[in-house]
């Protein structure tokens, strides 16, 4: 176990002794605007170094330097008193002017929706002395600060919702590496969550393609993320930060669905989306006004499709991840999954074990890379294993980007085989647009059913059911 997991795990512990903190997702988002504060003065003692002009937003008082990192400064009721009274509505009220004032404009969306639950200002101070063992201008704590984020969120078990913001690295890298983004393309992800697809494509472009200064400048211009929730918001901004995004103003708080498609311009439009949309979900009457009528449907990840299809240029690509419930379903969804096909060329999915995303959710889920502007022809599909011996991904055993070592070794040369094959569109028309294809090599006893068969399967056991039950009870 890293010195980083260790230090948080101490910091859950000693909140735990706090009444005021109420389950896990109060204690993650606690130590976040912290870890946010924290972080935040860091990166300005770097720019005043380079700038020594420059002016904090954040009154001098209130500056993570001058309360919270002498361990033997300000405590108890005190130290309360401060951050109730005094920091919070600071924060809250701060100018927010994002050409102006754009660090400003980062503290302030941070901390509208935050709060301080803590209630005791001794172990408050605790907190604080853990936190300030970390050095995030240390390349070492910077680069573990992704185990942070996987200890915070797998720790949140009762919290319930986590998988909602969180995508396995393993999977941000690949679709990431797949899709293949280029500098000066802009690269969007409409429902961002902590931001691991964002911090994927800033790696891969550094790693491929960042040489001078200006290029670093475009990297800030170009990648970009909405995220609706609070939480997840706050951690995407601290994460761009740990990845020398200073003042990310590109990563804005608000519902992607929540303004009408048709307003979107083509001036708005992005070269590549890589995405995880919240599925499950279900959206308010309100937001369905923005999409067209035949396109209405509650399932948020459907709704997130049909705006994919919007904000992308032609020739603009995706890898995105989908539920088993999008690629199935008659009526509306079939509709959606047409206008899909005819106007973007969904060339590959891959399909994932149902525990990928474990222990959020067993639902089962594909990996999808799409580019628009021409007709799906025929579409490829991969079965991706689970290793060899291993039952199930889980809390303790995530998946790997080594695992997509074979899936990369095939996208360039493809051929059929166990677990790869293809299916002309003229079949996927003829199936209802129905995409959830099962792998055909499969002998008869090993078959993996569709969603579509399987809930078939089980309304015929409840009417068999339901037919014993009433001849039971006719002889009673």
């Amino acid at each position: 176990m890293s010195n980083i997991t260790g230090i948080v795990k101490s910091i859950q512990n000693i909140m735990r002794e706090d009444h005021g903190v109420d389950g896990d997702a109060q204690r993650l988002s606690q130590i976040g605007w912290m870890l946010f504060l924290k972080i935040f003065d860091e990166q300005e003692s770097e720019t005043e170094l380079l700038s020594p002009k420059y002016k904090s937003p954040i009154e001098e008082k209130l500056r993570w330097r001058n309360w919270a990192k002498n361990p033997e400064g300000i405590t108890g009721d005190a130290l309360l008193k401060l951050i109730n009274d005094d920091l919070f509505p600071a924060l809250k009220t701060l100018e927010a002017d994002v050409k102006k004032n754009p660090e400003g404009y980062i503290v302030k969306s941070v901390f509208e929706d935050s709060f301080n639950y803590m209630k005791n200002g001794t172990l408050i101070r605790k907190v604080i002395n853990k936190l300030n063992e970390m050095n995030f201008n240390r390349k070492a704590d910077r680069d573990q600060f992704g185990d942070i984020y996987e200890t915070l969120l797998l720790s949140l078990q009762s919290a319930g919702n986590a998988g909602e913001f969180y995508t396995p690295r393993a999977l941000t890298q690949f679709i990431v590496e797949m899709v293949d983004p280029k500098l000066g393309q802009t690269v969007l992800d409409p429902a961002c969550g902590t931001g691991g697809f964002l911090t994927s494509v800033i790696e891969h472009l550094r790693k491929n393609e960042v040489h001078t200064a200006e290029d670093e400048a475009l990297i800030k211009k170009t990648v970009t993320g909405n995220e609706l929730k609070p939480l997840p918001h706050m951690l995407c901004i601290t994460n761009m930060l740990l990845h020398g995004i200073k003042a990310p103003t590109n990563i804005r708080r608000g519902d992607s669905l929540a303004r009408p498609i048709k307003d979107i311009s083509p001036a708005e439009r992005v070269d590549a989306i890589v995405a995880n949309p919240p599925f499950g979900g279900s959206v308010q009457d309100g937001i369905l006004a923005n999409f067209p009528s035949g396109l209405r449907t509650k399932e948020t990840a459907d709704l997130f499709l049909v705006l994919f299809m919007k904000l992308l240029k032609p020739n603009g690509q995706a890898g995105i991840v989908l539920p088993d419930g999008s690629l199935t379903g008659d009526g509306l969804k079939s509709r959606i999954r047409q206008k899909w096909l005819e106007e973007c060329n969904l060339h590959t999915i891959v399909r994932l074990p149902n525990s990928v995303f474990a222990p959020y959710a067993t639902v089962a889920t594909n990996l999808l890379f799409f580019k628009k502007g021409s007709k799906t022809k025929e579409v490829w599909f991969y079965e991706h294993r689970l290793p060899e011996g291993q039952k199930s991904y889980s809390k303790t055993k995530h998946i790997k980007l080594s695992e997509f070592d074979p899936i990369k070794a095939w996208w360039k040369k493809r051929t059929e085989s166990e677990v790869a094959w293809k299916v002309s569109i003229k079949e996927i028309e003829k199936r209802g647009w129905d995409l959830d294809i099962k792998n055909p090599t499969k002998k008869d006893e090993e078959a993996e059913y569709s969603t579509k068969e399987l809930l078939e399967m089980l309304e015929t056991s409840f009417s068999e059911s339901k037919k014993i039950l009433t001849e039971l009870k006719k002889e009673l």
